[in-house]
């Protein structure tokens, strides 16, 4: 009786397939650590001769992520923005991998740089009672500002609002830029980028800056993200500026990852936006 035998692999074969794993391993370890830096300008006439040049760094969608230990790299990248004011615009901590000391810890670090700002994400807004006192208690001992449907001016003639995670589509923009003087040039910190024009907009900022939708993941040629939070598959807003009437809104990519635990041709990013008067 003749036996058949199931052929070996040969070792070319475990050669080339080490190598690709190998690659493929590096690859994604580059993707998701590798910090980018994306710089954007703002004109307006609005924007009063004392505040130009402002540089705004956004640092949006940590979720826990460590670049170096007490994230001593994206600190240092941060640094090298010059930034005067640092916002953090929601989900600095994640609800799947909760750390509650990390997220503290950043803030602390980021606060020795430049007056910061914080507003909430959806991950903030699904942590337990305990752990949100706990992160709240940390960020403001840090001596960061945290924004909770307020309004504050980090330079003459400019308002900035920041709205938390569960104000951002029941009309609480509308009756905080009430307050607003038309001329100031008004900033929103808004975590979710999907409400520009059914909500945002509606209140005529002049500028927002966001973050949720991670860059879209994954991100190719031509087509951009594949899938966001809450905009699903091709979202829309997933990175950059987008322009509504008199409205700009710039979206971060983000740093960290939560659900799909991988980015593809989306490295982390941290946004810095210049502030410039317009003649």
């Amino acid at each position: 009786m003749q036996i058949f035998r199931k052929p070996e692999l040969s070792k070319k074969k475990v050669i080339i397939l080490s190598v690709v794993f190998v690659v493929l391993a590096v690859f994604c370890f580059c993707q998701n650590n590798i910090l980018t830096v994306d710089e954007y300008e703002y004109a307006s006439k609005k924007v009063p001769a004392s505040a130009d040049g402002m540089r705004i760094v956004q640092v949006s969608d940590l979720h826990n992520k460590e670049f170096g230990r007490e994230n001593h790299r994206l600190i240092e990248k941060i640094e090298e923005q010059h930034p005067d004011i640092i916002v953090i615009t929601g989900d600095i901590a994640d609800s799947n991998h909760t750390d509650i000391d990390a997220a503290v810890t950043f803030c602390e670090k980021a606060a020795e740089l430049a007056p910061c700002y914080y507003i909430t994400g959806n991950h903030e807004m699904w942590l337990d009672d305990n752990e949100l006192q706990k992160l709240y208690s940390g960020i403001e001992n840090a001596g960061v500002t945290i924004l909770d449907n307020e309004t504050v001016h980090p330079a003459d003639g400019i308002a900035m609002t920041g709205l938390d995670d569960g104000s951002l589509y029941n009309g609480t923009l509308e009756k905080l830029t009430a307050d607003i003087d038309p001329d100031e040039l008004h900033i929103v910190l808004a975590h979710e980028p999907q409400y520009l024009e059914e909500e945002y907009v509606l209140s005529s900022p002049d500028l927002i800056i966001t973050g949720h939708a991670h860059g879209g993941q994954v991100r190719l040629p031509f087509i951009g993200g594949l899938v966001a939070p809450d905009q699903g598959f091709l979202p829309e807003y997933t990175a950059g500026e987008y322009k509504s009437g008199d409205t700009a809104m710039y979206v971060s990519r983000g740093l960290g990852n939560s659900v799909i635990p991988l980015r593809v041709f989306n490295y982390p990013e941290i946004n810095v936006l210049i502030i410039k008067a317009k003649n």
